[in-house]
């Protein structure tokens, strides 16, 4: 899992961060709302922490530029504040969840946990890894914001190895998955449809590469 923490004040978000790495998720830290929006453009993140009182723009303006530009990514508000309608404003701009500082790891930990099944559940009829983005039931795909002209062999193809990303498909797997082939297909059919999908996804900074002797293994570049 991934996670944007914005926090200004340097201890606690060393501290933070650590405790999140201790889970195994990657986390990258900025003291300033003003990168967000961007950031969030350019890296795939599955949960942004945002502290409201931030040097420059606040958390409330850092949270209204994301969600401005369309961003669904679950928020959680970091807050030293002990009034009401702070933790109101926040909810009703976006938020998905707040924490009042102090507080403990462990319950920021198991916030963490809940808001990303929350979003999975969401989304669960979507699949994204980098800039690509499956949408599972309109059967369309996508790199940004951009469409991404498929065939329905290589929609079936990306799907099974987008399903596995960072795990090796051997060729069988590939030719089992697609409703559209016989099991006895030539390897030279599914090296041809992997080849046209190197392509394809390449802008998306994903790479497709080859286990020589195993299989497929779909990773970001």
């Amino acid at each position: 899992m991934r996670i944007l923490l914005v926090e200004d004040d340097e201890w606690l978000a060393e501290s933070t961060a650590r405790a999140l790495r201790s889970q195994s998720w990657v986390v990258h830290t900025s003291p300033r709302g003003e990168p967000v929006p961007l950031s969030l453009n350019q890296d795939p993140y599955d949960l942004l922490i945002l502290d409201i009182g931030l040097a420059g723009i606040d958390g409330f303006e850092t949270l209204r530029r994301v969600r401005a530009q369309g961003s669904q990514l679950p928020v959680l508000f970091l807050t030293a504040r002990d009034a009401i309608e702070d933790r109101v404003r926040g909810l009703e701009g976006g938020a998905d969840d707040y924490l009042v500082k102090p507080f403990s790891l462990n319950e920021l930990i198991a916030r963490v946990r809940a808001l990303v099944r929350r979003s999975q559940a969401r989304t669960g009829n979507t699949l994204q890894r980098a800039a690509l983005r499956m949408d599972l039931e309109a059967r369309r795909a996508f790199i940004g914001e951009e469409p991404l002209a498929l065939s329905a062999r290589e929609w079936e193809v990306l799907g099974f190895l987008l399903a596995r990303a960072d795990k090796v498909v051997a060729k069988e797997q590939l030719a089992l998955a697609s409703s559209g082939w016989e099991q006895g297909v030539s390897d030279n059919a599914i090296e041809v449809c992997i080849s046209r999908l190197r392509a394809k996804i390449e802008p998306a900074g994903l790479r497709l590469r080859t286990v020589r002797g195993l299989g497929y293994l779909l990773e970001e570049a």
